[in-house]
């Protein structure tokens, strides 16, 4: 498996499917987790606010992590990332399966961060440097039918293990997997990389980790402790500042450690707005869904498992499918569609009621995925093409780094807007009790339901935006470099006068 992927030629098969099964093996572990989370807490003696900082710690490590990236993927070898990578996240795994206190769980999950953080990109990476601009669409719907697996059976796996065992299982499960992935690594990636004259700006990564850091613990901890909370918005604010500063800083640097220059690009620069707010809807299904059959329903862990499944398998086996469309058909037709299915399916879920069926959930649910399908692979594709590829690292560097932005700002957000009109519905209900007949815990599901439909509400209309924006794409192009495109230049002047000469 001694290939080179900076070399044109036949893609790095082997290094692909090496760096995919570990990616895939971060992913299933990130999924799993979720449906422990109120074991976890019976457990380990913890409330809601708390146990909730196993997703948020995770969030942050990787918001801080992923535009170091850019650097690294530069500066050292496919083979050494890997293995540092693999071998954070196995630690990580290892220690969590161990874990009897919170704190050392906790710091467990932002070990296991560490390694995911740099995996994805690297893979990406790889990805665009290995395949022509007219296969890239095809290669990553593959690259998505085999990640997006992981979501599919996760949920179901974990509410069937909870049920049967302890939460620690989970990561016991995981470890052998990761190890075996690990050693595979060590023995097969034999890429090799020419020396690379760079250094780290340290100071850069200190604005970085305060900017993105802050942000993301700043909307993560809204929802908790609301918007007037001086730790909310005091650490939003420095969160700002430092990524203005960091900003400017980069604007000014002839190699930045994240280049923000990439988005005079304007199809990169439509398409990272798009993953964003779309990203920020997509949270709707994943927390309110789960919320409202879990509590105000009561189906169990392993049936709400069992009804995201058809639509994370539809996701997932559509990916190759839009991937083969995209490189036929370009992004534009794909988003809209996909949008437009997404904004009306997430728009009938803001219509719930404590008769809604379970089938209807479970087909509705599908037919959303299914429209979810169709964006994000296309439209995120569509905008790297228009990179020239040394800018390939900073590209999906971004691209990873405003996921993680828009995730925890989704999550803060929707959270927030479902408890407030709660809190405020059963306000209205409670001065109505009276005339009504109704219980405390009639007042507080009622409340509860009026949340999350108008948190699904919202949801549609921050996916109507992403819709309009979707209109103005275009199939990208590679644009021209124009350091290689001077060099080039110079080179027939040189020509030109020894040829006279």
């Amino acid at each position: 498996m001694e290939q080179s992927i900076d070399k044109p030629g036949k893609p790095p098969y082997g290094i692909l499917a090496v760096l995919m099964i570990g990616a895939f093996i971060a992913f299933l572990n990130n999924t799993l987790l979720n449906v422990a989370l109120p074991s976890i807490m019976k457990d380990l003696d913890v409330n809601t606010a708390t146990v909730q900082w196993l997703t948020t710690g995770f969030m942050l490590v990787n918001g801080i992590l992923i535009p170091s990236t850019a650097y690294l993927i530069q500066k050292y070898t496919v083979r050494r990332l890997f293995l540092v990578a693999m071998g954070l996240f196995t630690a990580g795994t290892i220690i969590a399966g161990i874990a009897h206190a919170f704190p050392i769980l906790l710091t467990a999950r932002m070990v296991q961060a560490s390694g995911s953080a740099i995996m994805m990109p690297l893979l990406m990476n790889v990805m665009l440097v290995s395949f022509p601009i007219e296969k890239r669409g095809t290669a990553m719907g593959v690259f998505g039918l085999i990640l997006m697996f992981a979501p599919a059976i996760g949920p179901t796996l974990s509410g069937w293990i909870i049920e049967h065992y302890d939460w620690r299982m989970l990561f016991h499960f995981v470890t052998p997997i990761a190890g075996v992935i690990l050693l595979i690594g060590f023995l097969k990636l034999k890429d090799k990389k020419e020396k690379v004259d760079l250094t780290l700006d340290v100071f850069s990564l200190l604005l970085s980790s305060v900017g993105f850091g802050g942000l993301l613990y700043g909307f993560s901890s809204a929802g908790n402790k609301g918007w007037d909370s001086p730790q909310v918005y005091l650490t939003i604010i420095i969160g700002i500042v430092s990524l203005v500063i960091f900003i400017l800083r980069q604007l000014k640097q002839e190699k930045p450690l994240l280049n923000f220059r990439i988005f005079k690009y304007n199809m990169f620069a439509l398409s990272s707005a798009i993953s964003m707010v779309v990203n920020m809807a997509m949270f709707s299904g994943m927390l309110l869904l789960p919320i409202y059959v879990q509590t105000l329903r009561g189906i169990s862990p392993l049936d709400a498992g069992l009804m995201m499944l058809p639509g994370a398998v539809v996701n997932a086996f559509m990916s190759p499918v839009t991937g083969r469309l995209f490189d036929k058909f370009g992004g534009r037709k794909l988003a809209v569609t996909g949008l437009l299915i997404t904004t009306v399916t997430t728009y009938y879920f803001s219509k719930l009621t404590f008769e809604t069926t379970y089938m209807y959930m479970v087909i509705l649910h599908a037919i959303r995925m299914f429209g979810m399908s169709m964006v994000f692979m296309p439209v995120s594709t569509n905008g790297l093409n228009q990179l020239p590829p040394r800018f390939y690292p900073h590209g999906t560097a971004m691209n990873n780094t405003l996921q993680q932005v828009s995730a925890a700002i989704g999550t803060a957000f929707l959270i927030t807007v479902m408890s407030t009109r709660s809190e405020s519905y059963g306000t209205e209900l409670s001065a109505s009790a009276m005339q009504n007949n109704m219980s405390e815990q009639q007042i507080a599901m009622n409340a509860m339901l009026e949340g999350i439909n108008y948190s699904f509400f919202v949801a549609t209309l921050i996916s109507a935006v992403a819709l309009v924006l979707s209109f103005f794409i275009k199939r990208a192009k590679p644009a021209e470099d124009k350091r290689e495109e001077n060099q080039s230049k110079t080179n027939d002047q040189l020509l030109k006068k020894l040829a006279k000469s």
